[in-house]
């Protein structure tokens, strides 16, 4: 995995102003908005998360946290790092703390200089006496090897010792809000209110990491725009829960992209419920395709496509913009370092000759097939001039090959 190019900058002006080190990759201060995901696996399995996250990483996960949460995954961990390193994936790791992560810190110190970060959610760091006392043993690890921390709100395990008296406050009240109002409040007030906490025991504020995660879209982007007028720490966002399949990328897309757009943000990931058999890689790709289409970030060339109409009887545009869209995502564990740029390549594979021609021409290299069920002739442009029209059965191969050259040629 390559690191973050700092040549990328958010064309929206950036809320945070002090930058966060998150291991070799960066976020806050214009700095690149960074893709993070998360495994699935056993932790304590070495070889199946050593796998995944390599997988992770190789579609362009720029930060993979792990869960740690029984000594046998604190023990693993140390070796996972020392694994992926040896076989040159560098991703920084992040260590998802919940109930025991001050003794697991204590006890594999291994474990807590391997990674790369610390998450720790203020809802369960322990109860009554003991919540003080787990939480800075946590954030002094963190000091002690100069790590930065998440500090994640999750609105399923909410603080309730603070929720119940915020409701109780606000019950008294003259003038009561919502229930659903003061659940927002909640939310950030943990967050801020733990971020201070970790800066009082010694944290720098720069290492310092909020999350407040929701399920519900509306939700989600009423918490961060409070917890953004609150703190000027970088944040993490990501609709918590967010569901399968189209489900999940709409309501995920719904909410970043809102919250994105006012400049709030500084790593990202989408929660999405894989279906069975499905690969875990495909949050990172939707996390990337998010920032793509919102001019954020360019990862990988796009095909530009049309839906297809009545224009369209055959289905020979549709085959050839699948094929395209995995071969060039194919190609670029390859290209990446090979052709510097590649990913802001622009491809058009369009169905007929209405708008066909012009979409291609707009694009880098672009493709516009005939639209009905004849033998295909289709014209090809590279860079607004027509250079070819392909014929017979093998048009993908060949436009395959006219890709390749450009590339070639324009990033090589």
């Amino acid at each position: 995995m390559s690191s973050v190019p700092s040549s990328i900058q958010s064309p929206i002006q950036r809320r945070v102003t002090v930058p966060v080190r998150i291991g070799p990759v960066t976020a806050g201060g214009g700095a690149p908005i960074v893709v993070q995901s998360m495994t699935n696996t056993d932790t304590a399995d070495v070889a199946a998360t050593v796998r995944q996250v390599a997988e992770l990483a190789e579609a362009g996960s720029e930060l993979v946290r792990i869960t740690v949460n029984t000594e046998s995954a604190a023990r693993a961990v140390a070796q996972i790092r020392s694994t992926l390193d040896a076989q040159g994936c560098n991703v920084p790791l992040i260590g998802d703390f919940h109930f025991n992560g001050h003794r697991l810190l204590t006890d594999y110190p291994d474990c807590a200089q391997a990674l790369a970060k610390y998450r720790i959610n203020p809802g369960n760091v322990g109860s009554g006496a003991t919540r003080d006392s787990q939480f800075a043993t946590m954030i002094e690890i963190a000091c002690r090897y100069d790590r930065p921390v998440r500090i994640g709100v999750n609105w399923g395990s909410l603080d309730q010792d603070l929720i119940v008296r915020m409701m109780d406050e606000n019950a008294r009240s003259a003038a009561p809000l919502s229930a659903e109002r003061v659940m927002h409040e909640a939310m950030v007030e943990s967050a801020v209110a733990n971020a201070a906490r970790a800066v009082e025991l010694g944290l720098p504020k720069d290492h310092v990491i909020l999350s407040c995660k929701m399920s519900g879209v509306q939700d989600l982007i009423a918490v961060y725009r409070m917890l953004a007028a609150r703190s000027d720490h970088a944040l993490h966002l990501g609709l918590t829960e967010a569901g399968m399949g189209s489900k999940g990328i709409v309501a995920s897309t719904a909410a970043l992209a809102v919250l994105l757009q006012e400049g709030i943000g500084d790593t990202i990931r989408v929660s999405l419920t894989p279906a069975p058999g499905e690969a875990r890689t495909r949050e990172v790709q939707v996390a990337q395709e998010i920032l793509q289409t919102m001019g954020l970030r360019s990862f990988a060339p796009m095909v530009t496509a049309c839906p297809g109409c009545g224009r369209t009887t055959s289905d020979t545009f549709q085959h050839l913009a699948q094929d395209i869209q995995g071969y060039l995502r194919e190609q670029m564990p390859h290209w990446r370092s090979r052709y510097p740029g590649v990913e802001t390549l622009q491809v058009a594979v369009m169905g007929c000759v209405v708008n066909g021609p012009g979409e291609s021409k707009h694009a880098n290299i672009g493709i516009s097939l005939p639209g009905n069920g004849e033998r295909p002739s289709a014209p090809v442009f590279v860079d607004g001039e027509k250079v070819a029209t392909l014929k017979g059965d093998d048009i993908t191969a060949q436009f395959k090959r006219m890709v390749d050259d450009y590339v070639e040629r324009h990033y090589g």
